[in-house]
């Protein structure tokens, strides 16, 4: 079975912790491996219960899925001891590797210091400071197992997943931010994270090679950066403007599951998905925030049922990157259509990415064409209520399943 890479293409925020949920769901996964740090994060809904994570993997919507933190992640104790106790995790459950690079409170103050909030937009978790130190090898640097707290999940997470791999276990690789953020090929220098963020350099934080990957690249139909200074933003928006071409009946905003700023958004740029295309080669792509284009199609769980707007949207996007469009985010289901699916068939996938069949929920559909669904349940408990709906494309013509 391939190994699982999800990336980001433009600047963050398009999704990637509900793609990984999703598929640590539906495809049973084994092991979900977070890279990167506490300066960005995901929002996932559990059994009505909403966990804004910074440090714990997406993937601990399944109950029966290892999670593990990369060598090459940076890690802050507190935060990370508190979302395992929030999320009811056990060291049987998480692991942090030996090598992970710890972030210290001092981290912060020298961002603050050096104003990098004001200059670049950062976060100022301290992310970057922490990941200069072990670049410089400098003294006051401590890796994960020197810190006594963290001893209980201590492990080495190249060795965990290369003995997994020649077992053929299912193993997702959650990336962090998006490729227009990357430190090496971003066109927006200096306004950038302190880490490159490409599938390849995921693998390489993780340990392991680039044998028989699977890329699922995560797409905005409105891309987002952090508010504030923070770079160039092409064909930017205001929120009342998005909410005017959607036609969305009230206000729509978005905030940071980090810093609580408010979300700069803009129109659909190409020229950075393209660039990202290019880079990281998808298997196919996880598009986002169809509900943004038209509000009809918010919920929206049958492919059939998508608006115009919608289809001709992912024709182009398919037609423009040369790359199939296999999970559709139609926002929040509305809460008619939110009880747990009777029956979820999960097969095992390919890069091809194979059909599954689920059972029908707001409406009975012949089996001929799979229904899009919410999130299914964690396995055996509830579902993470819908965050999202998820859509799964099941052939190169437009015909969806669903996410958010």
């Amino acid at each position: 079975m391939p190994v699982t890479v999800v990336v980001g293409a433009q600047y963050g925020g398009e999704g990637k912790g509900k793609v990984v949920a999703h598929l640590a769901l539906a495809d049973r996964a084994q092991f979900v491996v977070r890279c990167g740090g506490p300066n960005s994060g995901h929002t996932v809904e559990l059994a009505g219960l909403k966990y804004e994570l910074k440090q714990v993997p997406a993937g601990f919507v399944n109950s029966e899925t290892r999670l593990l933190l990369a060598a090459g992640s940076v890690i802050k104790p507190s935060l990370l001891l508190e979302e395992i106790a929030a999320c009811g995790l056990t060291p049987e459950r998480i692991g942090v590797d030996v090598n992970a690079a710890i972030l210290e409170s001092f981290d912060s103050q020298r961002e603050g210091e050096l104003k990098l909030r004001d200059r670049f937009g950062s976060t100022g978790v301290g992310m970057g400071s922490a990941v200069n130190r072990r670049v410089l090898r400098a003294k006051d640097v401590r890796l994960a197992a020197e810190v006594s707290e963290l001893r209980p999940y201590l492990t080495s997470v190249q060795e965990e997943l290369a003995t997994a791999r020649t077992q053929g276990a299912s193993i997702i690789i959650e990336g962090t931010q998006g490729f227009g953020l990357s430190l090496y090929h971003t066109e927006e220098w200096p306004y950038c994270t302190s880490r490159d963020t490409s599938a390849g350099s995921f693998l390489g934080e993780v340990g392991l090679g680039p044998h028989d990957v699977r890329v699922i690249m995560a797409v905005r139909t409105f891309p987002i950066r952090v508010g504030g200074n923070s770079g160039p933003l092409a064909n930017e928006l205001s929120w009342a403007e998005v909410q005017k071409q959607s036609g969305y009946p009230h206000p729509i905003a978005e905030y940071t599951t980090t810093t609580k700023r408010l979300r700069r958004v803009a129109a659909f740029d190409w020229s950075v998905v393209l660039r990202a295309i290019r880079a990281n080669t998808p298997t196919f792509l996880a598009l986002h925030g169809v509900d943004y284009l038209d509000f009809r199609d918010k919920g929206v769980q049958f492919v059939d049922d998508l608006s115009r707007h919608a289809t001709d949207f992912i024709r182009e996007l398919e037609a423009r990157t040369i790359t199939r469009v296999g999970l559709i985010g139609t926002g929040p289901l509305p809460p008619a259509c939110r009880s747990t699916p009777t029956a979820v068939g999960c097969g095992p996938t390919s890069s091809a990415w194979k059909t599954r069949r689920w059972a029908p929920r707001c409406r009975s559909t012949g089996r001929s064409r799979p229904a899009a669904v919410a999130l299914p349940s964690p396995i055996p408990a509830s579902m993470p209520s819908a965050a999202s709906t998820l859509a799964e494309r099941t052939s190169p013509s437009p015909t969806v399943r669903s996410i958010s």
